[in-house]
């Protein structure tokens, strides 16, 4: 026979108490309790494995307590590290996540805005994966507090939480020219747009001469297969800064194929910093997002009644990180 879960009577009678002593020492309040009685009830709870009702609470206080996640793509590492932020954030503050994958698609990234709003969400926090639509503005018409993090649509309905992707570019071309290099090429993705546009754009102001300005998809395969096309016509650039880690990362790789040294032919920075950048050969020099401001800025604006009217917000600087693949020898 299945046993019968434990409820809120339950502990009381086991800690011989009300279940409104015990319901404010299981939902911290509204009304203080004596430590010793805490003490008692918590006990008991364990004793007996209670768990909270989640939809029970919902009903009553009309919260969830749960925050609906939208990455732009859950295969990217990138994401991977900020969902894990934005969730241990979340989970700070007594909130659980659900995340959903929205595989660039601005479709599906519509229809997990949705059905997470069709869920009783508290909250939305959207990587977004649109360049053209707003999915906030769903949450907005719902009554739901949303925030972007690392990118938003332009005139959105929700603040956007993001680094200073300027100022990460900026400090990847100095940094270059400090190792001796003038023609500093950048590698872009296959259209302008969303932060990748924005570091491109930088990149046009801060170098030099006729840079070359080289494009792929944001995959290492593609970044690998450029790398062994530009080698083999002769035309790799001396020194590059990369839009992602996973193109660097593929560049790496191509190099390596054709017998490419890095840093000794190649001078090689990245712009996202994610954890595995200092477990390749070499190690990439990085310009490494705050990932975690990001992530506690971004949930502290979607808890606070001002999230919806919040101007765009930067979460920081990128700090530079200095491996190997740039010519340092950390």
């Amino acid at each position: 026979m299945t046993k019968r879960p434990s409820t809120l009577a339950d502990v009381a009678r086991r800690a011989g108490t009300s279940t409104a002593v015990v319901s404010y020492v299981i939902n911290n309040g509204p009304r203080p309790v004596a430590a010793a009685t805490r003490e008692r009830v918590l006990a008991a709870a364990a004793e007996l494995g209670y768990r909270p009702n989640r939809i029970a609470r919902a009903l009553r206080s009309r919260t969830t307590g749960v925050v609906g996640l939208v990455l732009a793509d859950a295969s990217n590492p990138y994401f991977g590290a900020l969902a894990r932020h934005v969730e241990q954030a979340l989970e700070r503050r007594d909130r659980l996540t659900l995340v959903g994958n929205a595989g660039f698609s601005a479709e599906r990234q519509r229809h997990l805005v949705e059905r997470f709003l069709a869920a009783q969400v508290d909250g939305l926090v959207i990587v977004s994966a649109d360049t053209a639509g707003d999915a906030a503005a769903l949450a907005e018409a719902a009554g739901v507090p949303a925030v972007y993090v690392h990118h938003g649509p332009p005139h959105g309905h929700a603040p956007v939480v993001a680094a200073d992707n300027q100022a990460a570019v900026r400090e990847a071309a100095a940094h270059l020219r400090g190792h001796g290099h003038r023609s500093i090429a950048f590698l872009a993705g296959p259209h302008d747009e969303g932060p990748v546009g924005v570091r491109r754009e930088a990149w046009d102001a801060a170098v030099s001469g006729d840079p070359v300005l080289l494009r792929c998809d944001y995959s290492r395969a593609e970044a690998d297969a450029l790398t062994r096309r530009l080698v083999s016509e002769g035309a790799m650039p001396r020194a590059l800064i990369t839009a992602t880690d996973e193109q660097a990362i593929g560049i790496l790789s191509g190099a390596w194929a054709c017998g490419l040294a890095v840093p000794d032919q190649l001078a090689l920075i990245s712009l996202d910093g994610t954890p595995e950048s200092a477990y390749t050969a070499p190690a990439l020099t990085v310009t490494e997002q705050p990932l975690q401001a990001m992530a506690e800025q971004a949930v502290d604006l979607l808890l606070s009644p001002a999230a919806l009217t919040e101007p765009p917000t930067r979460a920081g600087e990128a700090a530079l990180i200095r491996r190997r693949s740039c010519g340092c020898g950390g």
